[in-house]
């Protein structure tokens, strides 16, 4: 029986203690930015902005319907001059009016024009959200291994420490027993007191990572997955640096706006020249009044009217605007020309920097992966070299700085290469949601 409640008062202290905080994959994070970033939120919304440019084109050629309405009251006194004919008279009379009228254009070449714009004006929108979505996938993952990185400085650096302690007791020891002199003792202590100095700064530097992460996500993680521990990073696919360049210059979300805004200056252009032409509508109007009375008359009248015709405008002379309008638009078209072969340059750089940084840092993980066993070989050697007395206490220390620095680049080795897979990715304007998922099945489970 006391078995039996000691049972139960440990499945109930169980259960009210809280549970381990589960390990956010990159994935999840990705998500709840998606949700919360403040910057994408306001791109959706531009977005949906940008949409509406399409209906507001369309409706410079469609008719256009309006009713107007009125309803005056007037007082007329009127007396005659020097008693002539008419007798005076008072009269309160009332206006009511009604006017339904209607336009087609027939020939409005700036607003064909218009229309087409606006045609590029959402390819446009569309494409800056593009590049909003690649840029949320890239700042998300960004931050997301920045606070990993941190996590590894402040880890190792609080190995350093440790193995340092175990260092600095030993060459105490040494000391007392006569086998080591007190040097030892102080370059021991010296090393300790700056990885505690490092150990700070990591910790500082790991809580405004997460900070970062934060801004993005709108929520603090308590854990995030790590990466594996071997795990392969591959080169991109196409191998060729060229192809990727191709692809860049063809499609890159920032490319695409640029051509859009390309092509929405040299229709502004035609618009300008359209200016001089005559305009072309089809008018029509349907307007019924009703008063009671008149300054002449007070008899009260019903009016139907009715029109139908055609219209047409001609500019003639407007002080020379017009003129000026077609030059700055001609100027404008051009230098949007240059625009977009200057984004296209930028976007090809921009794609061979990505491109060289994934190769290099793939050779860079594979050198630093064997200069870890290295670094582990030579600590152990000066460890057994200090030991038999054929090494000083500055050799193992600083056999221990190598292999903790080694360790810490090798892990930000690996993260950087990764981000600039997905940077090469959004150069090219192929960076997916899909592309978060691979990188995170490279986390640990």
């Amino acid at each position: 029986m006391q078995r039996r409640m000691f049972f139960l008062a440990a499945v109930l202290a169980a259960a009210v203690l809280p549970a381990p905080a589960a390990a956010q994959s990159l994935s999840q994070v990705y998500r709840d930015a998606r949700d919360n970033d403040a910057a994408f939120a306001a791109a959706r919304h531009a977005l949906a902005a940008g949409l509406e440019k399409l209906p507001q084109g369309r409706a410079l050629i469609l008719p256009t319907l309006n009713l107007s309405g009125n309803a005056t009251g007037t007082r007329i006194d009127s007396e005659p001059r020097d008693g002539v004919l008419p007798a005076p008279f008072v009269r309160d009379t009332r206006a009511y009016g009604l006017t339904l009228s209607f336009s087609q254009p027939l020939y409005r070449p700036q607003n064909q024009i218009q229309y087409d714009q606006a045609g590029y004006q959402v390819k446009q929108a569309e494409a800056v959200f593009g590049i909003a979505a690649q840029d949320l996938i890239v700042r998300t993952a960004q931050a997301y291994f920045d606070v990993l990185a941190s996590q590894d400085t402040l880890a190792l650096v609080g190995a350093q420490k440790t193995a340092i302690a175990e260092q600095l007791a030993q060459a105490k020891r040494n000391f007392e027993v006569g086998t080591a002199t007190i040097t030892d003792t102080h370059e021991a202590q010296a090393r300790y007191d700056l990885s505690v100095a490092q150990e700070i700064a990591a910790q500082n530097d790991l809580d405004n990572k997460r900070r970062v992460l934060q801004q993005i996500t709108g929520k603090e993680y308590a854990v995030l997955k790590r990466l594996r521990p071997q795990v392969r990073l591959t080169p991109p696919n196409p191998a060729e640096m060229q192809t990727w360049v191709d692809l860049a210059v063809k499609q890159s979300w920032s490319v695409q706006a640029q051509e859009a805004v390309t092509e929405i200056a040299a229709l502004e252009a035609k618009r300008a020249a359209a200016a001089h032409h005559p305009t072309v509508d089809l008018v029509a109007s349907y307007g019924y009044n009703s008063q009671t009375g008149s300054s002449i008359s007070a008899q009260g009248t019903n009016t139907s009217t009715g029109v139908l015709g055609v219209q047409l405008g001609l500019p003639l002379y407007a002080g020379g605007s017009l003129t000026s309008r077609e030059r700055e638009a001609a100027a404008l078209r051009e230098r949007s020309r240059q625009d977009l072969e200057a984004a296209r340059r930028s976007v090809a750089l921009a794609t061979r920097q990505s491109y060289l940084a994934v190769m290099n840092g793939i050779a860079q993980v594979s050198a630093l992966e064997q200069a870890l066993v290295s670094s582990q070989s030579a600590l152990d050697s000066n460890k057994l070299g200090y030991d038999v007395g054929v090494r000083i206490n500055i050799d193992v220390l600083n056999a221990q700085q190598q292999l903790f620095s080694t360790r810490r680049d090798l892990a930000v080795a690996r993260y950087n290469t990764i981000t600039s897979h997905l940077r090469l990715k959004s150069a090219a304007g192929s960076l997916k949601e899909e592309d978060l998922d691979e990188v995170n099945k490279a986390l640990e489970p």
